[in-house]
C-alpha cells in the first residue's frame, strides 16, 4: 500500500506528498483577464499542497466563458501570472496552469470581442449563464471550420508556451466539464463530418492533437489533461456510451508520455480501473464531495497515484497541516465562491493558531 503522504515524481518535479489542489474557477480576474491583485496570495497560501492546479485560464479571447476569468495569451496576462508563480515558488509550491477553452458555454456579454461562441457544431448547450446583465440564455454557437479547429489547437500551444514563460511548472488541458474538448468528445455536441467528428477516433482527435501541440511547445513532462467521463454537464450526454473513447484516449496519452492524467470521477469504477491499467503515468483522481475520512483511500488502493481536493483546499489554506494533525476544517462559504473581488471568501480563511 502507498501512503498519500509519500513523495512522488511527477514529470520533472519531485512532490513531497500525493495531494493536489483541484482547479476551481474563482471569477476574480481583472476585466482584461489579468489575474487579480490577490491571486498571488491566494495560491501561495495553499502552496503546501503537493501540486496546485489553477482555475481555468483561457488560451485565447474566444476561449472565455464567464466574467472575470483569467487569460494567458497577452503580455499583461503573463506578467500577472508571473507574480502568482513567483509567490507559489517562494512558498515552496509547484503550479500547473489549467488551459480552459469553454467553446459553446459562453455568452457575447462576457467576452472582450462580444462575438458568438464557437463549438464543434452549431448546437446550443440549452442552459443559461451568469453575465454582468444577470442570467441570460446561451445563444447557439457557430461551428468552427476545419481551419479554425487547427488554429484553436495552435492557440492552446501558444497559451501553454506563455504559461511556461510566466513561470508555471506545466499546464493542464481542461478536457472535462462540458467545455470545448469535452464537446468534441460527445456525440450529442459534435455532429461534424470532417476528421474531427463521427467516429470514435475522429471525436478523440481534437483532444489528442491539442496535447501533441502542447508537448511540441513545452515538453511532455510539463503537459497534462483533465477528463470527466460520463459527466452530464453543459448539455453533454454520454452515460457509458463513450467508455471506449476514454479507454482509447488514456492509451494514446500513455504513448505520448504526459506528466499526468487527471480524472474527475463520478462513479464508473470499472472504467476508472481500465484507465488505470492502460495509462502508466501519474493518475490523479478527483472525486467531487470526497469526505475527509476518504482522503488517501484511492492512493492506498492503488486506484490513483495522487488525489485532487477542491472545496477543502479552497476553505483551508493550511489543509495539509489540518489533515496531518486531525484538526477541524473550516466551513466553505459557498455564496462567496465566485463573488466580489476582495479578500472575503478568497484569502481570508483562517489558519490554525499556534501557541
Amino acid at each position: 500500500m502507498t501512503d498519500v503522504w509519500s513523495a512522488i515524481k511527477l514529470g520533472n518535479l519531485q512532490l513531497p506528498h500525493r495531494l493536489a489542489m483541484a482547479p476551481m474557477t474563482r471569477s476574480r480576474a481583472k476585466p482584461d483577464g489579468t489575474p487579480g491583485d490577490l491571486a498571488p496570495e491566494y495560491y501561495a497560501q495553499r502552496a503546501a499542497m503537493g501540486l496546485l492546479i489553477t482555475e481555468g485560464t483561457q488560451p485565447s479571447e474566444d476561449g472565455q466563458g464567464y466574467p472575470n476569468t483569467p487569460g494567458i495569451h497577452s503580455d499583461d496576462h503573463v506578467a500577472g501570472w508571473r507574480k502568482v508563480t513567483d509567490a507559489v515558488h517562494a512558498a515552496g509550491g509547484r503550479l500547473f496552469v489549467q488551459l480552459m477553452h469553454v467553446g459553446r458555454r459562453s455568452h457575447p456579454e462576457n467576452t472582450v470581442h462580444h462575438r458568438q461562441p464557437v463549438a464543434p457544431s452549431a448546437i446550443a448547450p440549452g442552459e443559461s449563464m451568469f453575465t454582468h446583465k444577470g442570467m441570460l440564455p446561451i445563444p447557439q454557437p457557430r461551428a468552427l471550420t476545419t481551419a479554425e479547429v487547427r488554429q484553436t489547437i495552435a492557440d492552446y500551444a501558444y497559451g501553454a508556451a506563455r504559461a511556461i514563460e510566466a513561470g508555471a511548472d506545466g499546464v493542464e488541458v481542461h478536457g472535462a466539464n462540458g467545455y470545448l474538448v469535452h464537446q468534441f468528445l460527445a456525440p450529442n455536441a459534435n455532429e461534424r463530418t470532417d476528421e474531427y467528428g463521427d467516429s470514435l477516433e475522429n471525436r478523440a482527435r481534437f483532444a489528442i492533437e491539442v496535447v501533441q501541440a502542447i508537448v511540441a511547445a513545452i515538453g511532455a513532462e510539463k503537459t497534462a489533461i483533465r477528463l470527466s467521463p460520463g459527466l452530464p454537464t453543459g448539455g453533454i450526454v454520454e452515460g457509458n456510451a463513450n467508455d471506449d473513447l476514454y479507454r482509447y484516449l488514456a492509451a494514446e496519452f500513455d504513448k505520448i508520455g504526459i506528466a499526468y492524467l487527471h480524472i474527475l470521477q463520478i462513479g464508473n469504477e470499472a472504467l476508472l480501473a481500465d484507465i488505470r491499467k492502460v495509462f502508466g503515468g501519474v493518475l490523479i483522481v478527483n472525486r467531487p464531495g470526497r469526505a475527509r475520512h476518504q482522503v488517501g483511500a484511492d492512493v492506498a488502493a492503488g486506484i490513483a497515484d495522487m488525489e485532487a481536493l477542491g472545496t477543502m483546499a479552497l476553505a483551508n489554506p493550511d489543509l495539509v497541516t489540518r489533515l496531518r494533525e486531525g484538526a477541524p476544517l473550516n466551513e466553505p462559504r459557498v455564496p462567496l465562491f465566485y463573488a466580489g473581488g476582495g479578500a472575503e471568501g478568497y484569502t481570508d480563511y483562517p489558519v490554525l493558531e499556534r501557541a
